[in-house]
């Protein structure tokens, strides 16, 4: 099929060509050999009277033109593809697609793990791919490679549209073994105390509360790294270790390790998680009704200042501290600097 003399097949060719710059890997992507894909580009090249893709050296990189053209051409086909996707009904459970939802491993344990739970038990024909978070998570949004992205407010692409999940406090963790802290942590042992942080994507980047801290001026002395959340409770065990944590993530720690959770010594601001999808997947049914799900299931979550911190310790969850994701105002009784329940 041609519209304006340009043969409309070609426009997944074109897609791959600008995204991967590569004749080969484009070939691969779109499942054609590579002699068909060389000749796919000399009829791009012919239509748009460009080279579109230019040797430089060992490598091909794209032209004024080929580089104008990305961000429309990836529009054009994520638009054909929410198109032809509409029905006029929906049913969850005749439903077969696979959604792509990018989230983090603390997102996955406060909050997606019942909504993975939802999905199998009301849509049994549906898949669901979690992949980790990554530096370019906005550029695949964007590129439709996920269907779903779910991070922090601070984070938000304001090209798409987003909704509000629910919000979290942070607070310290550390070994119920450490008998540098007491009942409560000041600033000048927080700060003196060697710490645990994440650090995420390639290249690793801070996470919001490392930016929050910096913000208040607040210098940790950082000894280890790691490379996600939920790590960070288990390492910091036998150690005296400090990790400043989402409380939702620690409290569910606290249930299997023997840590406490206790206030930071700092105001900082309550972290806001939302949910991000492509603006072309607004009226697509079945992303609808999955955020719907999440939504519901979000609303469901006590609120962030119903969370309450006190020095606790998987001890105290076990003898009742906890309640509901929120834990009792009365501190756990400690014996010689180690907190006990």
């Amino acid at each position: 099929m041609r519209f304006n003399r340009l043969d409309l097949n070609l426009l997944l060719a074109l897609d791959a060509l600008l995204e991967e710059q590569n004749i080969t890997r484009a070939a691969t992507r779109v499942n054609v050999s590579q002699s068909a894909m060389s000749g796919m580009l000399a009829r791009l090249r012919e239509f748009f009277e460009d080279d579109l893709l230019a040797a430089v050296g060992r490598n091909m990189e794209l032209t004024v033109l080929g580089r104008q053209l990305v961000g429309p051409v990836r529009d054009l086909i994520l638009h054909v593809h929410a198109t032809v996707g509409i029905r006029v009904s929906f049913d969850p459970a005749r439903e077969t697609r696979c959604m792509k939802i990018m989230v983090s491993d603390y997102a996955i344990e406060v909050f997606l793990n019942q909504v993975v739970a939802r999905v199998l038990r009301d849509a049994p024909n549906m898949t669901l791919e979690l992949v980790p978070l990554s530096d370019d998570a906005a550029e695949k949004l964007r590129r439709g490679e996920n269907d779903f992205l779910i991070i922090p407010k601070n984070f938000v692409d304001a090209e798409h549209p987003h909704r509000q999940l629910f919000e979290d406090r942070y607070c310290a963790v550390i070994w119920e073994g450490n008998t540098h802290v007491g009942d409560t942590l000041d600033a000048a042992t927080y700060e003196r105390l060697p710490h645990i942080a994440p650090m995420l994507g390639r290249p690793r980047s801070p996470t919001v509360e490392e930016l929050l801290l910096q913000a208040q001026g607040v210098k940790r002395r950082i000894r280890v790294n790691t490379f996600d959340f939920s790590s960070m409770a288990t390492a910091l065990v036998g150690t005296e270790l400090v990790a400043t944590m989402h409380a939702r993530l620690a409290l569910a720690c606290a249930r299997r390790l023997p840590i406490r959770v206790l206030p930071l010594p700092y105001d900082l601001p309550p972290m806001a998680e939302c949910v991000q999808w492509h603006r072309f997947q607004e009226n697509d049914p079945c992303h609808i009704w999955l955020r719907g799900i999440m939504l519901e299931i979000a609303q469901g979550l006590p609120p962030s200042r119903e969370v309450a911190l006190a020095p606790v310790s998987a001890n105290a969850i076990e003898t009742g501290a906890i309640h509901g994701g929120a834990v009792a105002s009365r501190p756990a009784p400690r014996k010689a600097g180690v907190a006990l329940a």
